[in-house]
C-alpha cells in the first residue's frame, strides 16, 4: 500500500499563487504515475494534472498555462504550482498514485487538502 501526505492548500484571493506537495510512502513499487484531482462542493472529482515516471505531463484544459507538475523522484514526492488562481479553483485537492504489482493494478488517494480562492 503507497501512503500519501498532502500539503500546502489554503486561502488565496485571485491572482495569487499556491503550491501543493504530494509525498509518497510505503510500498512505492511499480509507480507509472502521480497526479491531482480537486472535488468542489456538490461536484464531481475531476482530474487536473498528472505526472509519468518518465517525466510526461498532462493537464486539464481549465488549468492549462496556469498550473505546473513536477515531481521529484529521489523524495517521491510531487508539486503542483498554482498560479493566477482563481474563484473557480476552490475545490479540496487529493493527490492520486496510479501504478501495478505484478498482474495488479493499484491507484491510492491522500486525505485532501483545501485551496480556497476568494475573489
Amino acid at each position: 500500500q503507497v501512503q500519501l501526505v498532502e500539503s500546502g492548500g489554503g486561502l488565496v484571493q485571485a491572482g495569487g499563487s499556491l503550491k501543493l506537495s504530494c509525498a509518497a510512502s510505503g510500498s512505492i513499487f511499480g509507480i507509472n504515475s502521480m497526479g491531482w484531482y480537486r472535488q468542489a462542493l456538490g461536484k464531481q472529482r475531476e482530474f487536473v494534472a498528472d505526472i509519468t515516471t518518465g517525466g510526461t505531463t498532462n493537464y486539464a484544459d481549465s488549468v492549462k498555462g496556469r498550473f505546473t507538475i513536477s515531481g521529484d523522484n529521489g523524495k517521491n514526492t510531487i508539486y503542483l504550482q498554482m498560479n493566477s488562481l482563481k474563484p473557480e479553483d476552490t475545490a479540496v485537492y487529493y493527490c492520486n498514485v496510479k501504478g501495478r504489482r505484478m498482474i495488479t493494478s493499484y491507484s491510492n488517494w491522500g486525505q485532501g487538502t483545501q485551496v480556497t480562492v476568494s475573489s
